[in-house]
């Protein structure tokens, strides 16, 4: 027992002053707060991967044909992997002649297998691509008329190689959707963190921008194409591992995209565990260290409370280990939380722990040894 204890009061003070240095990391990242004038001359593609997107589509495609950027330095790529409904049809009827089309199956040859479709849809869309800044998004995403005006207007203050930027859900209209925005909202902050101290590299492909020609001089997906997931974090490792000084995160209200949240719990355990399932595929170690922490404290927090329940002299202990770690999470995301304009979701962060815990131990394991469905294809 007392072995078990010391233990888990190790992992616990890891994860204590691992929350307060994240914290100091996203209260030092400064908002970007665009010159003036700058004036965009920076050509910018936005390459979309869509598989049956038809209910999403024209909500993004009309949040893009309202940015505030030149139309003539703007051009949208939809790619559509092969989709069964009408996802083609509404991109080529949309009223823009800066938005194309391209078909994953005119354009691969008819045996050729394939287990990372999205980082093929963005690497044809790249070699088709006008622009010299590539930016990245998905399809059930939408954004403010000002999202690529500000991306470029960093990117010629700073001339980063690779810009990560907030992705944030929206429209969070029951407790299940509230905790899985909690949840997001965490990482998203943690993004920013080891972004300003240097400790990491965390992204998220739904608000990505880099350089054409430095995707082309890491070899793309090169060596990383065989991963059904990684599109994003993996590929700023290999900027990262280039060019360490030009990758950044922007942090600006402007540029934030929303994106919906799962409805359903098989849909979240098989987001997540996609998410999880490139874990063991960084070559980040500085991560892979942050994760096993994260991860094996919250299998301590999870047997001391499996234990309480049976032998009640445990409960003093869990409780006060769960006490910390909410007040060093809060301390954390209450200044996310700001930035966000989600500090009414915070009220849901204590009851939230209930499931929180849970999952992240389950969704782990099962990254690491089990499978998932994403877009109705099984991934092992």
């Amino acid at each position: 027992m007392y072995f078990f204890l010391i233990v888990a009061a190790l992992l616990a003070l890891g994860y204590g002053l691992l929350m307060l240095w994240y914290s100091r990391g996203w209260r030092k990242l400064p908002e970007f707060v665009p010159a003036q004038p700058i004036k965009g001359t920076t050509t910018v593609t936005v390459i979309i991967p869509a598989r049956d997107e038809e209910e999403n589509l024209p909500v993004l495609l009309k949040a893009l044909q309202q940015q505030t950027y030149p139309v003539d330095l703007l051009e949208v790529i939809v790619v559509d992997d092969f989709s069964t409904d009408d996802t083609a049809g509404i991109v080529t009827r949309f009223p823009a002649n800066n938005v194309r089309l391209l078909k994953m199956e005119d354009m691969l040859t008819k045996n050729e297998r394939l287990n990372a479709y999205k980082k093929k849809a963005i690497s044809m869309a790249i070699e088709r691509a006008k622009g010299d800044l590539i930016v990245t998004t998905d399809a059930d995403c939408v954004m403010g008329p000002k999202w690529i005006e500000t991306i470029v207007r960093f990117y010629e203050t700073h001339r980063p190689k690779f810009i990560a930027a907030p992705v944030s859900f929206f429209r969070e209209r029951n407790f299940f959707m509230k905790l899985q925005s909690l949840d997001f909202m965490t990482m998203q902050g943690i993004t920013g963190a080891v972004a300003r101290l240097k400790s990491g590299t965390m992204c998220n492909g739904a608000n990505l921008a880099y350089e054409k020609s430095v995707f082309h001089s890491v070899g793309g997906f090169a060596g990383i194409d065989n991963i059904a997931s990684g599109d994003d974090m993996l590929l700023m490792y290999k900027i990262y591992n280039a060019f360490p000084d030009g990758v950044m995160y922007l942090k600006n209200d402007d540029v934030i995209v929303r994106t919906l949240p799962v409805e359903t719990l098989r849909g979240f355990m098989n987001q997540r565990i996609r998410w999880s399932s490139k874990a063991d595929k960084y070559e980040d170690r500085r991560l892979t260290w942050m994760l096993l922490l994260v991860y094996f404290f919250n299998v301590a927090l999870l047997a001391m409370g499996a234990i309480a329940l049976f032998i009640p002299h445990w409960w003093p202990a869990f409780l006060i280990l769960m006490l910390f770690k909410v007040t060093v999470e809060l301390y954390f995301l209450v200044p996310v939380a700001g930035f966000f304009h989600k500090t009414a979701l915070l009220v849901w962060f204590i009851p939230g722990q209930i499931f929180h815990i849970p999952y992240i131990v389950l969704a782990g394991w099962l990254g690491k040894f089990g499978s998932y469905q994403w877009k109705g294809r099984k991934v092992t």
